[in-house]
């Protein structure tokens, strides 16, 4: 999914609901049927459209996807409602080169790569980065994705879906707390294995109904951090 580059500037509460509104109209879901989709609560939905609540973290993801909108759309950013491919290159330049297009990306917290943290909410907070195919950023905590060239502290761009493919690094929400692991589903046995880059570290393994805890945020697609 390529995200077009979005100006800088943060949104209203009251953006925010009449975004949310919009897009709610323009998809024909009501609230009950978004809360149903999302997890969230009606009453909590209820809360945004009326602007008495405006969310953060995860919760915009989950608005996001279930209205097939971009979550920095739906956060008041200047930037397209839904994905479109990135502006080309500015004129001006000489041919062999391309202009470098900053964004700001929402920092949504910490991830673990080590044990599995508490899930953070910094909806407020933006981290600016070349422009990725990315949607939101999180704080690398803990050791365990060395070997994938993930430190502690290293900036990690999630590009937000629900569906990886085995092998990739995955930032994933178990019941309250995210962990950033490389994620292998075997859909035969029922597993899903969220394995470290890191030997000191033993794999996260789910069966069964264990797999209705895990929530999986969006794969890794980049990582700003200093040079070790």
């Amino acid at each position: 999914m390529k995200v077009a580059a979005c100006a800088a500037q943060g949104g209203s509460m009251q953006e925010f609901r009449e975004r949310l509104a919009a897009a709610m109209r323009e998809k024909g879901i009501r609230a009950s049927r978004l809360a149903s989709e999302t997890g969230l609560s009606p009453a909590r939905i209820s809360q945004y459209l009326h602007g008495v609540y405006q969310p953060k973290g995860d919760a915009i993801l989950r608005l996001a996807e279930a209205l097939g909108v971009s979550a920095m759309w739906l956060m008041g950013e200047d930037c397209p409602m839904t994905a479109s491919a990135p502006a080309g290159a500015s004129a001006g330049l000489p041919d062999n080169l391309l202009p470098l297009q900053l964004r700001r990306y929402p920092l949504l917290g910490d991830i673990a790569c080590g044990k599995p943290i508490v899930a953070q909410d910094n909806g407020d907070s933006y981290v600016s980065a070349a422009d990725t195919e990315a949607d939101f950023c999180l704080i690398a905590k803990g050791d365990s994705m060395v070997g994938a060239r993930i430190y502690d502290g290293d900036e990690v761009f999630i590009q937000q879906t629900d569906m990886v493919n085995n092998g990739e690094i995955a930032a994933v929400v178990l019941d309250d707390e995210a962990t950033l692991k490389r994620l292998y589903y075997y859909p035969t046995e029922q597993k899903l294995v969220l394995s470290p880059e890191n030997p000191a570290y033993e794999p996260l393994v789910f069966t069964g109904e264990e797999l209705n805890h895990v929530h999986i945020l969006g794969r890794a697609v980049a990582v700003q951090g200093r040079l070790r």
